[in-house]
């Protein structure tokens, strides 16, 4: 089957990805699990670049659908949920890291002035 100028430019874009994501790796920029979380989801959007409606097919069937490019849209809406739900536990931590850092500093900062003003009242 021959492929369409769209599957091209998708692979392109994949393997500009991949490359990308590796070079944020050897700069430490990404953990290991953050660079084979990423991998894996390229390699996986790559395999769906190559075998697009074999896959949609298969994905069909398994899922009961009418139609294959539906079954795409099923797993993809699913997959978004997934990363907007691990998106939002990311985000949730850092708030809640910001904010014991922030009580953590107001105490400091009141110590400090306590000090500060025992000094003072000595001098």
């Amino acid at each position: 089957m021959e492929m369409l100028a769209i599957q091209y430019v998708t692979i392109i874009v994949l393997v500009a990805l991949a490359l990308y994501v590796i070079g944020k790796y050897v700069r430490k920029e990404f953990d290991w699990r953050e660079f084979l979380s990423w991998e894996t989801l390229l390699l996986i959007m790559f395999v769906i670049a190559l075998k697009p409606l074999e896959l949609s097919v298969t994905i069909k069937n398994l899922l009961g659908l009418g139609r294959g490019l539906d079954a795409l849209f099923v797993v993809s809406i699913g997959f978004a949920y997934l990363l907007l739900f691990r998106i939002y536990m990311n985000v949730d931590r850092a708030e809640r890291e910001i904010t014991e850092l922030t009580r953590k500093i107001a105490i400091e900062l009141e110590e400090i002035n306590e000090k500060l003003e025992k000094i003072e009242k000595k001098g």
